[in-house]
């Protein structure tokens, strides 16, 4: 592993005690307050980790000098070589989070995400198994404390979603959902399957930052606007007005509908969202595609073509096909408790990958 140099634990050091500064100046006016400290609460994690590796390695050299010094007692050096021992093992730990702070962070993971899930191969099954990945991410951002918010839905006649689309807000959230873009395959017997035959079905995650208004500026020239009447479910209020919403982006062709509030503002409004999302990930996309060898080695390249995860439910058990990972905890993963253990192993995964990528490049 590349050693980080205590000059360069100092500069961390020293960064985070000059932003520590600032803040308790009470010089800063309010933009400069919420900038400076994005910036505080962005290096705190990793001053953390440094001040730890700075701390064990200052306790292993006094204890190594009580050891290599002449006057010392058997009984001190016997004590010492234990604790520095005891550093040692703990030091490379330390190092090694130290280096997985300081690795370059994409600058999305802390946005709010856009999450969009359609019903794939197998009909009115796959829109029961989107219906059932909605719920996992709906108790998972529960449980993580964020605010999960239904932009678009189109229900299928048995139950679930033929598509449904989602706005989750919180810290750090693409930071966790974004390696649950592809394609999610779920294997059990319908209820509708009088043999007891075993079917194969698939939905498609796509997870999407959400970006700020200073990402993407969407040209009013560049829309072509259609109002048309709500179709499906929604009693006496379908069909007697032009609420529904249609926007075309045609430089880029991507065309975004809404029609589940009855007032045409709000349709826009939500439609106008969806759009920026789609918008922002395609320039993603593009600065990404000139990286494309260095995305095609981490966990997750966002390809939603891509085949991730199999839901096994007669055998009870979820596989994560990208880093070989099987769970035997289905029912738990589905109940959104159990997915953090497949989020976090995805996460060192990715950050293992890196951390070796980089010590190549060196």
């Amino acid at each position: 592993m590349t050693r980080i140099s205590p000059e360069r634990i100092a500069q961390i050091e020293a960064r985070y005690q000059e932003l520590q500064a600032r803040m308790a100046s009470g010089a800063l006016d309010g933009e400069e307050f919420v900038r400076t400290s994005k910036d505080y609460a962005e290096l705190e994690p990793v001053a953390r980790a440094a001040g730890e590796v700075r701390r064990l390695r200052a306790e292993l050299e006094v204890l190594q000098g009580l050891i290599a010094a002449p006057e010392s007692e058997p009984e001190i050096i016997e004590m010492a070589a234990e604790e520095a021992q005891d550093l040692r093992e703990r030091l490379p730990a330390a190092e090694q989070q130290l280096a997985i702070q300081l690795l370059p962070r994409d600058s999305a993971d802390m946005r709010p995400a856009m999450l969009e899930i359609r019903a794939g191969t197998g009909g009115d099954e796959a829109a029961l198994f989107a219906g059932d990945l909605l719920r996992m991410y709906s108790r998972f951002a529960e449980e993580q404390g964020w605010r999960i918010e239904i932009m678009s839905a189109s229900a299928s006649d048995v139950g679930g979603f033929k598509e449904v689309i989602a706005s989750v807000n919180g810290a750090g959230v693409f930071a966790k959902l974004k390696y649950e873009s592809g394609v999610h395959r779920v294997q059990r017997v319908p209820v509708t399957e009088s043999g007891g035959r075993i079917h194969t079905s698939a939905a498609t995650v796509a997870v999407l930052p959400e970006p700020e208004a200073v990402d993407i500026q969407i040209n009013d020239n560049d829309l072509r606007i259609d109002v048309y009447r709500a179709s499906g479910s929604g009693g006496q209020h379908v069909n007697t007005t032009d609420s529904a919403v249609r926007i075309t982006h045609l430089p880029s062709g991507l065309v975004v509908t809404q029609q589940d509030e009855k007032s045409q503002h709000k349709n826009k409004a939500k439609a106008l969202k969806v759009l920026g999302a789609r918008l922002y990930e395609l320039e993603r996309s593009k600065a990404a595609a000139t990286e494309a060898d260095a995305r095609k080695s981490m966990v997750g390249s966002g390809d939603r073509s891509e085949r991730i995860r199999t839901y096994n439910f007669p055998q009870g058990r979820v596989t994560d096909h990208r880093i070989n990972l099987t769970l035997h905890r289905l029912d738990e993963i589905l109940a959104g408790a159990g997915l953090s253990e497949l989020i976090d192993a995805l996460t060192a995964q990715d950050q293992a990958s890196r951390l070796a990528n980089m010590e190549m490049a060196g």
